[in-house]
């Protein structure tokens, strides 16, 4: 079995990862298995709902990002793994898990996954989707309000607190890692059309 072709994709929240890894994930369908960073988020479960609510989500501490570089260095191999799904109403993990079989193609889409050297290293082509931050911010609350449960107040106070701090100090940074970067998120055609083709060339 040839090593699977392991793409990360990165950005600032709300900057357009989601719609990138769907075209890709549409383009090369059905050989490709999308993980996302935030299911890695660890448990907070033995903390209170006040206490869960103060947490920096924002920090790469706030990730379980070992037990992510674990499980892409076994779908690596051709084997198989269960992805934790975590619930973002009340920031704990639930008892589910998602079972994921290898692909050709491995997409992980997070706004810290170049943050950290080890996982860094494992891709083989480094994606940073970018976009102007009003409108980052804009897609973030009304995600977070029709998706997480969220009240506006709580999502603008969050976003300026650590949202954006962290932005600056950990996401923006990474940006130089990339390989490709995607200005305008998904909508970008042009530089669309060259992120898939230089996946083909790698999946050669």
């Amino acid at each position: 079995m040839k090593k699977p072709y392991l793409i990360g994709i990165a950005g600032g929240t709300g900057s357009g990862k989601t719609t990138v890894v769907a075209k890709i994930a549409e383009k090369f369908a059905p050989e490709v298995l999308v993980i996302t960073h935030d299911n890695y988020y660890r448990d907070l479960s033995l903390l209170s709902q006040q206490e869960r609510a103060k947490q920096n989500f924002d920090h790469p501490d706030a990730l379980d990002t070992e037990l992510l570089v674990a499980h892409l260095k076994k779908l690596l191999k051709g084997e198989s793994v269960k992805e934790p799904v975590y619930d973002f109403t009340q920031h704990v993990r639930t008892s589910k898990t998602n079972g994921l079989e290898s692909s050709a193609i491995i997409v992980v889409e997070g706004i810290l996954i170049f943050e950290n050297e080890q996982l860094r290293n494992l891709f083989d082509l480094k994606v940073f989707v970018d976009a102007d931050s009003d409108i980052r911010f804009i897609r973030r609350v009304l995600r977070d309000i029709k998706k997480r449960g969220r009240t506006l107040d709580s999502v603008v106070d969050q976003y300026l607190t650590t949202v954006k701090p962290m932005h600056n100090e950990f996401v923006e940074p990474s940006k130089k890692f990339a390989d490709v970067i995607i200005p305008e998120g998904g909508f970008n055609e042009v530089a669309l059309g060259i992120l898939f083709e230089k996946i083909v060339e790698g999946i050669k």
